[in-house]
């Protein structure tokens, strides 16, 4: 407890040293917002909710149990229809008075390791996730529904924000950054793409700004305000280790990690990022707080790097006088394009802070190895190595598991690394994704207990198991139809053209997509844009018609399992 307390003060000195050179002018951000929010984009309180929706809440919300919880969850959701009326009495009051009872704020923190190969005993290593209340979790999804439909209607989020929002994901993100690279090395251009580092950013929120930014930036007012403000006041937490407890400490910054609300309200109070960097005509994109810059120039055009170094000083600036700390030292420079081209840059730099960012030939990106080729050999091996290293562990126990646990300790280990943004591996040739199809083919017969000389399609057939390649298509082709049914971020909506022809063809209500041209190289080919309709095409009408993203599902797997076997 100590040591994250006094993590947080010391990023707090450092700040407080940096505010007098920077002479952040906060109400430039709120000054200029009332104008854009209108007198009918306001959310001065929260409805009530009646029981369909408080057991709609209940139902969905996972049966974990903490430690300050007085019965365990299962038992509260055994014996809920005997104090709903209750539970709904307490909750609507809270809504509808702006207060947060003071039990629903106090956090359990269970210390985490950012990663499995860290060191256990160096305190560094460790994030600290806040463990809450049920009911305190109940609470804040109430709340987090009515606040996500408010900015979804008023269109108050980012567009190119991809964290804690419905339909957007890491992969969405990453496709939409991997297609705009994969375009510009079609060109004949040269792409920086800079991947900044927060130190600490959930835990050093100022809670002022953060309201300032609520009432001003996006129209919360009245009795819905004073409820965040009940929420972020008088919170507390404690520190439990192997069922040891340390004492208690007030907060009075940060929102809690591994709560409904905590990273919602992050995002908003990172809301004016994007327009400051839009002033510098950079391309970006975020996930909560990892933020990613990316500029396209020519080799001839290195002066457009000055525009990169004046958006990261401006982006510094910025984050010191909101009370969020950059690290300089772990942020990332990788440059991405033609390998002729790229030696034409090898000299030239991006500095920030004072510090050179020495480009490297790797950099891990939402949990995916970016190299500078955008071949993902890097990435495709080092999925190789974790998913051997867990198929191995498993094959030793398979003996002692039935079929169908074994089948989940397949799924959570091996398969699902093979599916993880796997949309990115598209037009990728058969030797770069041989090595994924063999660990597919090593997880079957580990599962089925299959011979290494037997055959591998009638086991995969066996499991109804779509070959990697057709995985990847499958995954390419449900982002498409959701993109064009409206359940995928803008972004990649705009990425794919429905074919309209001039004249009256049969073709008119084929639902058809236009496949943009390839210009100089096979990287244009691989991008989501030019993959995405290619593959549409070739789906029959049947199957592109689906009423719902489940039909859709289940007869595109069974039109790639008949294509991929027959």
């Amino acid at each position: 407890m100590n040591f994250f307390n006094d993590k947080i003060l010391t990023i707090k000195e450092k700040i407080d040293g940096l505010l007098p050179s920077t002479s952040a002018d906060l109400s430039s951000d709120v000054g200029t917002l009332d104008a854009a929010v209108g007198p009918d984009a306001c959310l001065d309180a929260f409805s009530s909710i009646n029981l369909d929706q408080l057991t709609s809440l209940f139902s969905k919300s996972k049966s974990s149990t903490c430690l300050l919880d007085p019965i365990p969850t299962k038992l509260l959701k055994e014996v809920f229809p005997l104090v709903s009326t209750s539970l709904l009495d307490i909750m609507n009051l809270s809504l509808l008075t702006g207060h947060v009872p003071q039990s629903f704020k106090v956090a359990v923190i269970k210390p985490l390791l950012k990663k499995p190969t860290l060191a256990p005993e160096v305190l560094a290593n460790y994030r600290p996730i806040s463990n809450l209340p049920f009911l305190s979790k109940i609470f804040e999804k109430s709340v987090a529904n009515q606040l996500c439909d408010f900015l979804q209607n008023n269109a108050l989020f980012e567009d190119f924000q991809s964290g804690f929002r419905v339909h957007h994901s890491t992969e969405t993100a990453l496709v939409k950054i991997t297609n705009d690279l994969l375009l510009a090395s079609d060109q004949g251009v040269i792409s920086f793409l800079v991947l900044l580092d927060l130190s600490a950013a959930f835990d050093t929120i100022d809670h002022c700004i953060l309201l300032q930014r609520l009432e001003h930036l996006i129209g919360i007012k009245g009795t819905a305000l004073s409820w965040f403000k009940s929420y972020l006041s008088d919170r507390s937490q404690f520190v439990l280790v192997n069922g040891e407890s340390s004492k208690t400490t007030n907060v009075g910054h940060g929102v809690p990690q591994g709560s409904v609300l905590g990273p919602i309200l992050f995002t908003l109070y990172m809301l004016p990022l994007g327009d400051l960097i839009r002033k510098h005509r950079i391309n970006f994109h975020c996930y909560a707080d990892d933020t990613q810059l990316y500029l396209s120039i020519k080799p001839e055009e290195t002066d457009q790097l000055v525009r990169l170094q004046e958006c990261l000083g401006d982006i510094k600036t910025w984050m010191t006088g909101n009370f969020l700390m950059l690290n300089s030292e772990k942020t990332e420079v990788i440059l991405i394009g033609p390998e002729r081209l790229r030696s034409q840059l090898s000299r030239d730099t991006v500095f920030m802070d004072g510090i050179a960012l020495v480009p490297s030939s790797t950099v891990r990106n939402l949990g995916v190895l970016f190299d500078q080729d955008m071949t993902f050999n890097s990435h495709i091996k080092k999925t190789s190595r974790t998913a051997y290293f867990h198929l191995r562990n498993i094959s030793k126990i398979r003996n002692f598991l039935c079929q169908s646990d074994a089948e989940k300790l397949v799924h959570a280990f091996v398969t699902s690394r093979l599916d993880y943004c796997d949309s990115l591996l598209s037009g990728c040739s058969y030797k770069s994704l041989k090595p994924l199809q063999l660990i597919q083919n090593a997880a079957a017969r580990v599962l089925t207990r299959t011979k290494k000389r037997d055959h591998i399609t009638p086991v995969l057939t066996s499991l109804h198991w779509l070959p990697v390649k057709s995985r990847i298509d499958f995954k390419v082709l449900l982002l498409t139809y959701k993109a064009l049914a409206g359940e995928a971020p803008l972004y990649l909506k705009e990425l794919v053209t429905p074919y309209c022809p001039t004249r009256q063809l049969c073709s008119i209500d084929a639902g058809l997509l236009v496949v943009p041209m390839v210009l100089k190289s096979r990287l244009g080919a691989r991008a989501f844009s030019y993959q995405a309709p290619l593959l549409w095409n070739q789906v029959p009408l049947s199957v592109r018609g689906a009423d719902s993203v489940s039909s859709f599902k289940v007869k595109l797997k069974t039109f790639l399992f008949d294509s991929a076997y027959s």
